[in-house]
């Protein structure tokens, strides 16, 4: 293959990497969005960047309005930027900071039903946990003549895998798109 065709393939792979990295968070999760989550626990752990998409899926008494900060506080979707019904909506993160959502049905949002969703930019580094405090020295302590060493507590061991992590439940990433790409790097560099 030629270096023009190698060079066309690559501007074309990084043109698409974006597509690759971004990440489509299902609110929610198996839930969905509706009425008994608690949707500020659900955000917590995850990280939204411009390019991720949000899923909503929703039944017929739910629909989805994004609001400014005010309207989130008060539940008041009279302001509202974007309306959405039918059941599924999709909504494409494209501006950095924090975008409200609601459920402008009445009661709802007053129920629970709202989502402040904070968005970065791709290239910000995720948010790292606080450091643990430090831990203040112990001196061991020296048995007494009348006391015996007791044995060490042996911890439990366990062949079933872990639970996976939290902040990657929803999390839906393109791995096909992934191998697509590193098949064609791999062709443009033969």
């Amino acid at each position: 293959m030629g270096s023009t065709t190698a060079g066309v393939l690559f501007l074309l792979l990084l043109a698409g990497a974006p597509a690759v990295l971004a990440v489509t968070f299902k609110v929610g999760d198996v839930a969905g969005w509706t009425s008994g989550v608690n949707y500020t626990t659900w955000v917590t752990g995850k990280t939204f960047r411009v390019g991720d998409t949000l899923e909503f899926k929703y039944g017929p008494s739910h629909s989805v309005s994004v609001v400014n900060k005010a309207g989130f506080d008060a539940c008041d979707s009279s302001g509202a930027t974007q309306s959405f019904s039918g059941g599924d909506t999709k909504i494409n993160l494209t501006t950095v900071g924090t975008i409200h959502f609601i459920c402008p049905t009445p009661g709802h949002c007053l129920g629970g039903m709202k989502l402040a969703v904070p968005v970065l930019d791709p290239a910000t580094p995720s948010p790292k946990s606080p450091p643990l405090a430090p831990r203040s020295p112990r001196k061991p302590k020296t048995p007494s003549p009348s006391e015996s060493p007791s044995p060490s507590p042996s911890l439990p061991t366990s062949t079933t895998p872990s639970p996976s992590n939290a902040a990657f439940k929803g999390v839906t990433v393109s791995y096909g798109m992934m191998g697509l790409t590193m098949l064609v790097i791999f062709v443009a560099m033969s």
